[in-house]
């Protein structure tokens, strides 16, 4: 029989930090870290443990003495339910201070590098509204309140459009009004629910595997385009007509609208056909004269003005001439590739995903950039002496790798080719934190910026070059 993990109390804890993940920090009377996930750093609470380690607890705040005077009130009525923005409650410039802690943190404590001077982390101009993609799901089995379980009161109306509740895959928090994405976002998807409502359309149930309505994604861009894409978990073309219909008329700013039939039991895409209802299969996304095509599949920076910003960081810390050839590994849709090209000799980008590079190369002749090439294949694989035989020795290299980092042999490949700068973007510096241990006997970092491309979150991007010592 396994033994149970006896809870503990602790009363007048006060918050000490924020941590990895977004949880924050305190410590117990027997020095033990506490991790917490509903409090911000500066409040002082009692605290119950649910789960207890050698040297560290998690725990959540039951009882509030003192509120912290970093924090703000959520702009969202679903904040604390919804784990969309974990950080809602704290500040924004203190959220700012935090991310830039955990980046400096992570590259000396887990990297030992020795930074230069550290510039201020990048704020967004806009921390709310800022995404340009979001992803719903239906559901005929919307998430109860703690009040509305307790309560005898008729329930009512169960179905949902709106998001996962955090570690729940089958509950679906039915939302009003999101603040990640500016509008006409949240007008489409309450339209639509409504008209679903009205017209007898069924919810999906995830465990039974039953209704029609399955997911809406909402895409926007700074062209002004929108594309709405409906998955169906059936055919019903009566109704689907009839919805497609709706969406087309009540909003003729939708400039691409599509669904998409899916029977199968996971609702991923990325196996499935999307069919074009009106408009045009794709929109478009513009960065400093250069036009993205993005189709429903597509990846693409979900905040569309830091990556504007991101973009430029990494151009101006590879410091571009017009005569190096500059490798871009893990290039994806080939964005950074392109955003760099004006500036280079030539760019080569490496990409395990082939629709990623099929994209990369149509947006490439659509910009008229004929200094680009793309390929694709495993990075460990494909990136070796061969590769640069064939393709020539890179000058400067930029990577902006998975949240995993980049492969032992890819480093080590790096370290064989030894460019005169590398540029490493990365969406979790621990990572690459990481990663730079093992360059550094060869590169010295000589610059990294953070970046704050999710407010409200935890989550931060930076970029560090590396110069050969």
């Amino acid at each position: 029989m396994s033994k149970r993990t006896k809870k503990q109390a602790f009363t007048n804890v006060e918050v000490l930090d924020a941590g990895a993940k977004g949880k924050t920090i305190a410590k117990a009377p027997d020095g033990k870290v506490i991790f917490l996930s509903n409090t911000v750093p500066g409040d002082v609470v009692d605290v119950q443990t649910f789960k207890a380690r050698k040297a560290y607890y998690e725990a959540k705040a039951t009882v509030f003495h003192k509120l912290s005077d970093k924090r703000t009130t959520p702009a969202c009525e679903h904040f604390g339910v919804c784990g969309g923005c974990k950080w809602q409650d704290m500040g924004y410039e203190h959220q700012l201070f935090y991310k830039q802690k955990e980046v400096t943190n992570n590259l000396t404590r887990i990297g030992h590098i020795e930074l230069p001077e550290i510039t201020p982390i990048l704020g967004a101009a806009s921390p709310y509204f800022y995404r340009n993609k979001m992803e719903f799901s239906f559901s005929d089995s919307r998430w109860l309140t703690q009040e509305e379980v307790q309560s005898d009161a008729d329930l009512g109306d169960r179905n949902a459009l709106g998001f996962h509740i955090p570690g729940m895959w089958d509950k679906i928090l039915d939302i009003k009004k999101c603040h990640l994405q500016a509008d006409p976002s949240n007008t489409i998807r309450n339209a639509v629910k409504q008209f679903a409502l009205d017209n007898g359309f069924e919810f999906f149930n995830t465990r039974n595997q039953t209704g029609l309505l399955r997911t809406m994604m909402i895409r926007t861009s700074s062209t002004g385009d929108v594309m709405v894409v409906i998955q169906f978990f059936k055919e019903d073309k009566a109704k689907r007509i009839s919805l497609l219909d709706f969406l087309a008329e009540t909003f003729p700013q939708i400039s691409s609208l599509q669904y998409i039939i899916n029977e199968k039991a996971n609702d991923t895409i990325y196996d499935q056909e999307v069919i074009c209802y009106k408009g045009e299969d794709h929109i478009f996304e513009q960065m400093e004269g250069l036009k993205f095509k993005i189709n429903a599949k597509s990846f693409y920076q979900t905040n569309s003005d830091q990556a504007f910003e991101l973009y430029k960081i990494t151009r101006e810390f590879a410091g571009l001439t017009g005569n190096e050839l500059v490798y871009d590994l893990y290039t994806g849709t080939g964005t950074i590739a392109q955003f760099v090209a004006k500036k280079a000799k030539k760019v080569i980008g490496v990409e395990a995903v082939p629709d990623a590079i099929t994209a990369a190369k149509e947006n490439a002749q659509l910009n008229s950039i004929n200094n680009v090439e793309f390929f694709v294949g495993d990075m460990k694989h494909v990136f070796n002496d061969e590769f640069i035989t064939a393709h020539g020795h890179p000058d400067i290299i930029i990577t902006d790798p998975p949240r995993d980092g980049m492969h032992r042999d890819v480093v080590q490949q790096i370290l064989n080719i030894a460019p005169k700068k590398v540029v490493y973007v990365s969406c979790n510096s621990a990572t690459q934190a990481r990663d730079l241990e093992l360059m550094d006997a060869m590169y010295k970092v000589t610059k990294t910026q953070a970046v704050d491309m999710f407010p409200q979150t935890f989550h931060v991007e930076n970029v560090v070059l590396l110069e050969k010592r």
